[in-house]
């Protein structure tokens, strides 16, 4: 069934239900005028695109959450990238930001503006597919992050013209040039620290989770011969984000990155996930926050790795990266274990709703 104009359509299983006196109203609002309801929300999930229809095909970020919480009623959302989802009874929202920092930032703070919506309670997921450094953890896995770094501010010079003794060409926004000791603040938002309490609590929910495998990432892993975290099973871990426009590849760009994250979080972060788009979706949600349309405490970023971000021991990065663009070896792997990883912890958020109302988690999960 499809929705159009201010129409209602929307299925839980195979019968139509009738939706209640608010819904109807918001409904029938147009986006960012004034509305007389507000729908209330309790989890944002965060997806950045989807692959063809929005269900029934192969699966992106966006479609296991669509089909499996039910996210059925159709908002328009003609201000940003994709229409919005709604769950009235669960009171989940899913959103498509579009890949890239500039369409994540823009889609969150587009909703986060929306008169529509009451996300004053709500806690945000970003769930999406990542590549992921082998010394750190194997495709398929899911990583709970406490930084997310952004890897696109920055000076660069042309490979071919690094002076003698840099190890490369990209450095630090205001720095002296790679290796420059000089701690910088990230005051153009270089780098954000997500909740520790809440990113420790997700973390010690879905630690013991065990994820899917099957033989194609069986196959791609046992290549990283030396890496033993690479040649694992799928798990769940903690490691943090780092966040650029460019998607790049190979073991000196990871080595790059290792060292990035370092730096922007005063060697307290773990590079462990590559994207691009979570430096755009928090410094939005940041600025929500200080009008009251968001609370930056209760924001969550989990990846799951579909790809590594350099090849196994002889294989070169070209080589690696044009084959991997031919399709992710982990991608159906990480999307199971982004949406199984993520339910654990929104169905103890939404199982205890009268308390995660107040306020997010502060201590270690329920067992």
């Amino acid at each position: 069934m499809m929705c159009a104009g201010v129409a209602l359509c929307w299925q839980a299983g195979a019968a139509a239900q009738t939706p209640n006196n608010r819904l109807v109203t918001v409904l029938a609002c147009q986006p960012t005028a004034p509305c007389n309801e507000r729908l209330p929300v309790r989890i944002v999930v965060v997806t950045m695109f989807e692959i063809g229809k929005d269900s029934g095909d192969a699966p992106g970020e966006f479609q296991f959450w669509k089909e499996r919480r039910h996210l059925d009623v159709r908002l328009r959302f003609p201000q940003s990238y994709h229409d919005l989802y709604y769950n009235p009874d669960s009171q989940i929202l899913g959103m498509v930001t579009g890949m890239g920092s500039i369409r994540s930032a823009t889609a969150t703070l587009a909703l986060g503006l929306d008169p529509r919506f009451d996300l004053s309670h709500a806690y945000w997921l970003v769930a999406g597919i990542a590549g992921v450094d082998p010394h750190q953890a194997s495709i398929g896995s899911a990583a709970w992050a406490h930084y997310v770094v952004d890897g696109d501010l920055a000076h660069e010079i042309d490979a071919r013209e690094i002076p003698k003794g840099w190890p490369s060409g990209y450095f630090a926004l205001h720095s002296k040039g790679p290796g420059d000791p000089t701690p910088l603040a990230p005051v153009n938002g270089e780098m954000f620290e997500l909740n520790p309490a809440l990113a420790d609590w997700a973390y010690d929910l879905t630690k013991d989770l065990p994820l899917a495998d099957d033989p194609q990432i069986g196959a791609a892993r046992v290549q990283y011969t030396g890496f033993p975290l690479a040649q694992r099973p799928p798990f769940v871990l903690q490691g943090d984000n780092l966040a650029a426009m460019t998607f790049w590849h190979g073991r000196l760009m990871t080595d790059w990155a290792q060292d990035w994250v370092k730096f922007w979080t005063g060697g307290k972060g773990t590079f462990v996930t590559s994207a691009m788009e979570e430096t755009g979706t928090f410094q939005s949600i940041e600025y929500l926050a200080k009008v009251g349309r968001a609370d930056r405490n209760r924001v969550m970023v989990l990846r799951g790795a579909s790809n590594f971000t350099m090849p196994p021991p002889g294989v070169s990065a070209a080589d690696y990266l044009l084959r991997e663009n031919q399709g992710y070896a982990g991608m159906h792997a990480a999307l199971e274990s982004l949406y199984l990883t993520g339910s654990k912890v929104i169905d103890e958020l939404l199982a205890h709703w009268d308390r995660y109302e107040l306020a997010p988690p502060a201590g270690k999960s329920p067992r």
